[in-house]
């Protein structure tokens, strides 16, 4: 008999081995069942969200009623707005997160007055159209004249 360390394992290690690797392998079914719930719970926030956005109160509420009828800034923060009501002019503040009623007026009967004399140059694509024909008439301008240096 020799007083060398036994090649054969004891009974109760193999046992032990696969216990813990079974406690990782039920660690990353818990991580992966918890991160599904937290997809899932993204999931339906993002749902919810657009079903609000699609068919939410605002949508309702939108129509002839309200109206902005022109705005201008006063600062780099405030603005100065007037709003139609059915037939009642409100002039509003709006700045820092609030907004104050400056002023009520009657709505005229005419709007005509208060249209713009180029309907197109009303929005972004009437300004843009109305830039590009101008800088198009200034290069057309600038192509016909010589250069400074030849004369």
């Amino acid at each position: 008999m020799s007083d060398s360390p036994s090649t054969t394992p004891a009974p109760g290690n193999g046992l032990d081995a696969m216990a813990g690797g079974s406690d990782a392998l039920m660690g990353m079914a818990a991580l992966g069942k918890t991160a599904m719930a937290l997809a899932l719970v993204i999931a339906i926030i993002v749902l919810c969200s657009y079903l609000v956005k699609r068919w939410g109160p605002s949508r309702h509420l939108h129509g002839s009623r309200l109206q902005v009828i022109g705005s201008t800034a006063v600062g780099s923060r405030e603005r100065v707005v007037i709003v139609e009501v059915e037939d009642t002019w409100l002039v509003l503040g709006v700045g820092g997160g609030q907004i104050s009623k400056l002023h009520e007026l009657k709505a005229p009967l005419e709007r005509a007055s208060q249209q713009p004399a180029h309907p197109e140059a009303e929005g972004f694509a009437g300004r843009f159209a109305q830039a590009l024909r101008h800088n198009v008439a200034h290069a057309v301008g600038n192509r016909k004249q010589p250069p400074r240096g030849e004369s």
